[in-house]
């Protein structure tokens, strides 16, 4: 009897989507990220909120972020103001300025016995790492935005970068501004970034005197 030959089945896989929200993560709103100041400070844990705090007064890439040094926020025992770093994909210099309340939880994260001999700001709790890798600040920030009743899936690492740039564009419109606090070379880049309609960016940037 001739053997019969059945076309191969495909094995049917879930799509690596199903489920997620995916397209720009939403920012943080103010309320929120004192909820979650808030729940670090009762937890003690000084290294989540230092990295917390730096990521919003920041607003640098996650991997810029993990990779922030000691010397790069204390000069002479002194946590500084206005700390200036390189992207890693541009190898360009961009400046940011650290709030009195960001400098603080610094001060009280470098003095901890966690960090005596660390050269990052944010070292791994693996001995096989210098600092948190991005996938673990991932983590920490959708446990973060679920500790406060957040959807996890809503926001990111983009959440934090992106924060403090859109409470400035809502409090002032100044898109300029926002272009230069994000690094952005192109003016477009804000406008898309920030979810801002092509209106409203035309309102702004005509109201917006460079």
């Amino acid at each position: 009897m001739p053997s019969v030959q059945l076309p191969a089945l495909a094995t049917k896989r879930r799509a690596w989507n199903k489920g997620r929200i995916i397209g720009q993560k939403r920012p943080l709103l103010p309320k929120q990220v004192w909820a979650i100041r808030a729940r670090l400070e009762l937890a003690r844990n000084l290294r989540d909120l230092a990295l917390f705090n730096v990521a919003i007064d920041s607003k640098i890439h996650e991997c810029d972020l993990v990779k922030l040094a000691v010397n790069d926020l204390v000069r002479d025992y002194c946590i500084r103001k206005r700390v200036s770093v390189f992207r890693s994909e541009t190898q360009r210099p961009v400046q940011f300025e650290l709030s009195e309340n960001t400098r603080n939880t610094i001060a009280a994260w470098i003095k901890s016995p966690e960090m005596i001999g660390c050269r990052f700001m944010f070292p791994s709790r693996f001995h096989d790492r210098p600092h948190i890798s991005t996938r673990q600040y991932g983590r920490l920030v959708r446990d973060w935005v679920a500790a406060i009743g957040l959807e996890p899936s809503g926001y990111g690492t983009h959440s934090q970068r992106r924060t403090k740039a859109a409470e400035i564009c809502r409090k002032t419109g100044d898109l300029r501004a926002v272009q230069l606090l994000l690094g952005h070379t192109s003016f477009d880049s804000p406008v898309r970034y920030l979810a801002v309609e092509h209106e409203d960016a035309l309102s702004i940037a005509g109201q917006t005197d460079i």
